[in-house]
């Protein structure tokens, strides 16, 4: 049977509080899971000094996370997210996890471009130039 790790929501309306839980994958969202392993709270607290942004609370065993997916848990797309966040997981699409997926050449990063070649590329396409020089007919 597949085992999910997936978030399932409590709280009250408006004011949301996620347990991160241990599942199986056919299970309904308010069945009771496997193992609790966390908590999250979307709702940013503010600081203390009042400047600056708020923060996410996230409270996580890491030791009971790190067995789970070594048993083959998959992760949910917001569970995967938490997991990265926290370093237990690599972001689901970076550039590495694509190049192994698709091979070393699909995916390079685009190269800075230079100034120059921009200018000279734009005012080949619009026709200036040099003086005297017409502008192109298309």
């Amino acid at each position: 049977m597949v085992i999910k790790i997936r978030l399932a929501r409590f709280g009250r309306r408006h004011a949301p509080v996620y347990n991160i839980v241990v599942a199986h994958a056919r299970s309904a969202q308010t069945n009771r899971p496997i193992e609790v392993i966390g908590t999250y709270n979307p709702i940013p607290v503010p600081p203390a000094d009042g400047i600056g942004k708020g923060t996410k609370h996230i409270e996580l065993d890491t030791a009971r996370a790190k067995y789970w997916l070594g048993t083959g848990a998959q992760p949910s797309d917001p569970a995967w997210r938490l997991l990265s966040m926290l370093g237990l997981l690599e972001p689901k699409w970076s550039i590495a996890r694509l190049q192994s997926k698709a091979g070393k050449s699909a995916v390079k990063p685009k190269e800075p471009r230079n100034v120059e070649d921009v200018t000279k590329s734009i005012q080949g396409n619009i026709g200036i130039g040099e003086p005297g020089a017409t502008a192109k007919e298309n």
